[in-house]
Formats: structure tokens, C-alpha cells, sequence
């Protein structure tokens, strides 16, 4: 039995940006014979649900309208790397794309759908803190 952190979302928790879950079976899979800690580090952050599209541009995370909201990214994902400490978590599989949790691919920063290579915050914060991290589309 392994100690898995998820995002929230794959768990369907509606807690993504727009209101809802993304439910993935794969994910919930996994809850049959492990531990699984479901997190949403938007939430963790102090964002609330729903709350408008963000994407990374140029080292910051900046919502649809312009604010950056760089720096409640960066609380919840410290708020990530704490909970998977605490937990002594083998894993994470997070929502891939995301610019919290996507993993080798994010959205661009232009909102116009086109993605780019890179880490999401909490992501990145999470490898840097020795974790293995999965998206979805991995497991």
C-alpha cells in the first residue's frame, strides 16, 4: 500500500477553476489499494472556486484579468510540499496542464489553449522537494 498525494480534481472534487471536478478513473483506481490525499493547492492557497482561468507567463501566474496571483500559487503549493511531507507520501499524480500542478506541459500564458514545456507551481515545488510527480495521463 503506497501514500499518494492527488490533485483534488482527479478525485472529482469540484474544486478546478471553473467550479467542477475531472474525475479520472485511473486516479480512483488507485484509491482501492492505497492511501490517497487528495489536495488542491489553488484552494490551499486561498483561491477561491470558482475563481477566473490563470496561466504562466514570464515567472508568474496571472489570471485572465490581468492580477497576479502569483503568490497564492506558491502558498498552496508550499502548503502541497508540506501535507506530502507530513503524509511521507511514496507519489503525487496531479492534473496535467495545470499551472499548479502540470508536469513537463502547461498551458502557454496567452489563454488561447496552446501549451509549452514547463513545471506548474506546486509541481515544480514538489520535484524540488525530492517527490516523484505524475500526471494523470502517466499512471
Amino acid at each position: 500500500m503506497k501514500k499518494i498525494l492527488v490533485s483534488a480534481c482527479l478525485m472529482g472534487y469540484e474544486c478546478r477553476y471553473k467550479g467542477d471536478g475531472c474525475k479520472c478513473e485511473k486516479v480512483l483506481e488507485l484509491s482501492k489499494d492505497n492511501i490517497v490525499i487528495p489536495v488542491c493547492p489553488e484552494q490551499l492557497g486561498g483561491l477561491s472556486t470558482p475563481r477566473l482561468p490563470a496561466e504562466i507567463a514570464d515567472g508568474k501566474v496571472i489570471a485572465q484579468n490581468g492580477i497576479d496571483v502569483t503568490a497564492e500559487y506558491n502558498l498552496g503549493a508550499d502548503f502541497a510540499v508540506e501535507i506530502a511531507k507530513a503524509n511521507k507520501v511514496d507519489y503525487c499524480v496531479l492534473k496535467a496542464n495545470s499551472p499548479s500542478c502540470g508536469k513537463g506541459v502547461i498551458y502557454d500564458g496567452t489563454f488561447s489553449g496552446a501549451k509549452t514545456n514547463g513545471n506548474g507551481i506546486a509541481a515544480q515545488k514538489l520535484i524540488n522537494a525530492g517527490f516523484t510527480v505524475k500526471t494523470e495521463n502517466e499512471i
